[in-house]
């Protein structure tokens, strides 16, 4: 089964998230992107690594065999064309002349070739690369040389036909393949600068990789500062309009910074804080030029620790209360009670504000309309699906932008269910749960506190307590996001996130998995020595459904069904708790709208690629955003299905 691990750092979290945009050296130029960063990159080497904080680097400096233009579409990068075999099972790649290499000081270094792809793979697979399983099972003899069973990587099916034609033969048909090579880990690498290299390849300073794409990194100083400037020898120039990248290391600390720096005219974006001090007065002043921004594909959620094992952040104070917490989260009923006692929109407005609290939410890991199956959305399947599950599911909208769970009678009947069950086993109330935040990121610690207020509230104090515990930056990574192993997830309950791979529902749901999947570390769980409580939870069953849905690989609205099934039974289950996406965001810009590349998957179309991107003179109002919204939306339609039929003389 494959695994994705595009998953996002405590930076890019919601302060990123506001972020998301450009501002400039002065107000009126157009040519000089500047902006904030807050996920501070750990390496450059885009084949090993596959983090948010370090791919939102990479998507600028080096390409892929194909792209996302604004609409979506997958359109020619280094390759320049494509076939795809009658079967589905072959994939060829012809990979334009005038693509180069360069140094970081702009200097010519090769041609970019097809061995260039067959030696990233082999790269990629001989150090272990976090996102190996996004194509371990995919490309044919792959699997066998990662396991062992052949060691002979000529066997593996990638392979380099001549100077300018790359051939990847899969192991069974993959509709969604093409998708996949907007990630970093089908990138290309230069064999000879490699190896020159050595272990100092995508070390953090700019002249330890080479670029292919549309900037060159002129400077990084850990969270500091991050320069680019544009590549004059690029191939496709008229597509970058911005020379010039600068981007600040901001930990959102100070909320009223970006507004004061675009009205000063250094910012051509001010990411809007309604909580903050001078909201009323922002407000009020660019009441005709506040937008906010689309819900994009990372999904936000709330998770259960099941199998805590560290307790150096806690309130509890007695082995009791561990027991009773841990009981407590093993059982059904109670984590459906803090599901359906989860006021999203209350959370949600720390950072958006009341008025735009629902703009952001999502109930479902899988974005609603990622995908369609038939006539109905992904969305509308789910909910059909979920009623198996009983009457409580019964009429569930689960469409972006609004709290499809808040139910405080729900709430309450499943509290009393789980207390009558736990009190026989012994277990003592209240139960506490230890909640982790970043001291440093003051929307999401207002935002644990409001969820502190309203789960006491709904479920009473003397039932449940959250502890709310806010530590340094550092602190927090190391007891969450980056904690080396499970057994060092130091949290009952967490927030964290996950951003899809490819166009396809197992990018997001597959991750979850109880035999390989990398997140299921986020439980506190291990593939193999937590097999009993595995089960007990039912993740077998869960990790049966996705084997059911991954075999079918021919229909793919059966595919997509019976996806659908396997996001019910995890909303059920309730061990992870949608809540929001990135976006819908409000903020007041100089950026051209919908002029940035755009997709729900990979790192060629996400808000930090610059390519496409334009800026204007003047700030944009709600008219102008509205229409172009309203236009993009319609041109979207158009272009995907001119995209359909453009893909069927792809196929020889």
């Amino acid at each position: 089964m494959k695994t994705q691990k595009k998953i996002l750092g405590l930076g890019l979290t919601f302060a990123a998230s506001l972020l998301l945009a450009a501002c400039s050296q002065s107000g009126t130029d157009t040519k000089i992107y500047s902006s904030t960063f807050s996920g501070n990159p750990t390496t450059f080497n885009y084949l090993l690594d596959y983090y948010a904080d370090n791919t939102s680097i990479i998507t600028n400096l080096v390409d892929g065999l194909l792209e996302n233009d604004n609409y979506g579409n997958l359109v020619p990068s280094l390759a320049e064309d494509w076939t795809v075999s009658k079967d589905g099972l072959t994939y060829t790649y012809k990979l334009r002349k005038d693509a180069k290499w360069f140094t970081a000081d702009g200097e010519e270094y090769a041609t970019v070739k097809a061995q260039d792809f067959v030696t990233g793979i082999k790269y990629a697979v001989d150090n272990k690369s976090q996102a190996l399983d996004l194509i371990q099972n995919s490309i044919k003899g792959l699997n066998d040389y990662i396991t062992g069973a052949d060691s002979d990587f000529s066997k593996v099916g990638v392979k380099a036909l001549d100077e300018h034609t790359v051939e990847y033969t899969l192991s069974r048909p993959e509709p969604y393949w093409n998708s996949k090579t907007t990630n970093s880990i089908l990138f290309p690498v230069n064999e000879e600068f490699l190896n020159s290299k050595g272990k100092d390849f995508g070390t953090l300073t700019p002249d330890s990789i080479l670029y292919s794409g549309p900037y060159l990194l002129k400077e990084f100083t850990s969270k500091s500062s991050i320069e680019y400037v544009k590549n004059p020898h690029y191939y496709d120039q008229d597509k970058v309009s911005i020379e010039r990248v600068k981007l600040a290391y901001f930990d959102g600390s100070d909320q009223e910074l970006t507004i004061r720096n675009f009205e000063s005219g250094a910012y051509s974006i001010a990411s809007i804080y309604p909580n903050s001090s001078n909201f009323a007065k922002t407000k009020e002043k660019y009441k005709d030029n506040i937008i906010y921004s689309l819900q994009d594909k990372t999904s936000w959620y709330f998770n259960f620790n099941v199998n805590r094992k560290a307790y150096n952040h806690t309130s509890k104070t007695t082995d009791e209360q561990k027991k009773s917490t841990e009981a407590a989260v093993l059982n059904k009923n109670f984590r459906q009670a803090v599901n359906f006692a989860l006021d999203r929109t209350a959370y949600s407005a720390q950072s958006n504000g009341e008025e735009a609290a629902n703009k952001t939410l999502r109930n479902m890991l899988v974005p609603p309309t990622f995908v369609q199956v038939g006539d109905k959305t992904f969305g509308e399947v789910v909910a059909s699906k979920l009623v198996s599950y009983g009457t409580e599911w019964s009429n569930m909208n689960l469409a972006d932008a609004q709290d499809a769970y808040f139910n405080k009678e729900k709430a309450q009947a499943k509290f009393d269910k789980a207390k009558k069950e736990l009190s026989s086993q012994g277990v003592t109330f209240p139960i506490h749960l230890d909640v982790a935040v970043d001291q440093t990121n003051k929307n999401v610690a207002a935002g644990m506190n409001s969820l502190k207020q309203t789960l006491e509230t709904v479920l009473g104090a003397d039932n449940i307590v959250i502890d709310v515990h806010q530590l340094s930056t550092d602190e927090y990574t190391n007891v969450a996001f980056l904690a080396p192993t499970p057994a060092d997830r130091d949290y009952d309950l967490n927030l964290d996130g996950w951003s899809p791979d490819y166009q396809d529902p197992s990018t997001y749901l597959n991750p979850f998995n109880a035999e390989d999947g990398f997140y299921l570390k986020i439980f506190g769980l291990d593939s193999k020595a937590d097999l009993e409580k595995i089960k007990s939870l039912g993740l077998d069953t869960y990790t049966n459904m996705l084997k059911e849905a991954d075999r079918e690989n021919s229909n793919v609205e059966k595919r997509y069904e019976k996806y659908a099934e396997a996001q019910a039974w995890m909303i059920d289950n309730s061990l992870l708790m949608s809540a929001m996406s990135n976006g819908g965001r409000a903020s007041v810009t100089k950026v051209t709208p919908f002029t940035r590349g755009f997709s729900l998957v990979g790192i060629k179309g996400d808000g930090f690629n610059y390519k496409y991107m334009r800026l204007q003179k003047d700030t944009v109002t709600t008219k102008q955003y509205e229409e172009a919204k309203s236009k993009w939306e319609q041109e979207s339609k158009k272009a995907i299905e001119k995209a359909q039929k453009e893909a069927e003389k792809h196929v020889k």
